[in-house]
């Protein structure tokens, strides 16, 4: 059944997925800081709201998309006074557990039912609308979200209470990055020792070393023609943001006592490589640091 929606942060991911939900017949009221994010959302048919309290008026669910845990602690304390009790508010941004938490309990005080729903996926699934959700929160409001979801992703998962989405995010993504910079040394190594990328990825990609990293996102040129590493490693996922959540997840471990050596070195490798300038590029391109070289492509 059609609804009234409240969208608040229409960048990169945000966009995409309010434009998505407009195109399912969901009349969607959005706000942003940008004007050329603004003005992009208007052009899919987004109707554009001068603030987050107008674009909240007559919601019947309000979704976020926002850079961090403080945004989306503000935003959700400063719309609770705008909404109705029993509104659905739903957040899918990527951010610490706590402050899920706390976003979950403003909520709550004022009668709304909550999730968080952080994604993957990246831009690219954003736009098609092949996001995975990962959500957290009661099943009653879980049930309410979930036709929302399915219309901006193809695989939606109820990890848990609160703050159970952004668990599982973090820790999915630190799989990755982790993974990641496995297969980007094991490319480096076997161009050192004169293996063909593509004898690599032949073998790798049906043996035990197959993972995600190798067979749909591939660091090197070739092998899977759609990786980044065919576009000069236009994101995609941006190294930044790899970065934000591999911070997020030693937080998480340290706040829960939990050892997580690879994650910790991870993280200082993402950061190494963002104070190399290379942050907004996608996650990826690591490789060329790895290599011994922080910029172009070994032949």
């Amino acid at each position: 059944m059609p609804q009234t929606i409240g969208f608040i942060g229409l960048g990169n991911m945000g966009g995409p997925m309010a434009a998505n939900l407009a195109r399912a017949g969901h009349r969607v009221q959005g706000f942003d800081l940008a004007p050329a994010s603004l003005a992009a959302a208007e052009a899919a048919g987004v109707a554009v709201m001068g603030s987050a309290a107008e674009a909240v008026q007559g919601a019947d669910s309000v979704v976020t998309m926002l850079p961090a845990g403080r945004h989306v602690v503000q935003v959700w304390d400063e719309i609770s006074g705008s909404v109705p009790p029993g509104t659905l508010l739903i957040d899918s941004s990527t951010i610490d557990v706590e402050s899920a938490r706390r976003a979950h309990a403003c909520a709550g005080e004022r009668g709304c039912a909550a999730i968080d729903a952080p994604v993957s996926g990246g831009t690219g699934g954003a736009k098609a609308g092949t996001l995975t959700f990962m959500a957290g929160g009661s099943k009653e409001a879980f049930a309410r979200a979930e036709p929302l979801l399915r219309q901006m992703g193809k695989a939606v998962f109820h990890c848990g209470e609160a703050g159970a989405g952004q668990a599982a995010k973090i820790c999915n993504n630190m799989i990755l990055g982790i993974s990641m910079i496995g297969v980007c040394e094991a490319f480096a190594l076997g161009e050192k020792l004169g293996l063909s990328r593509q004898a690599l990825f032949d073998v790798a990609s049906v043996s035990s070393g197959q993972c995600w990293s190798l067979t749909t996102y591939c660091p090197v040129p070739g092998p899977v023609p759609t990786s980044p590493a065919n576009s000069g490693y236009r994101p995609g996922f941006a190294a930044g943001l790899m970065l934000k959540d591999l911070r997020l997840a030693q937080a998480a471990a340290a706040a829960a006592g939990a050892a997580t050596p690879l994650g910790a070195e991870a993280a200082q490798l993402y950061a190494l490589y963002e104070a190399l300038g290379h942050g907004g590029e996608d996650f990826s391109g690591i490789i060329r640091m790895l290599r011994g070289a922080d910029s172009g492509d070994a032949a």
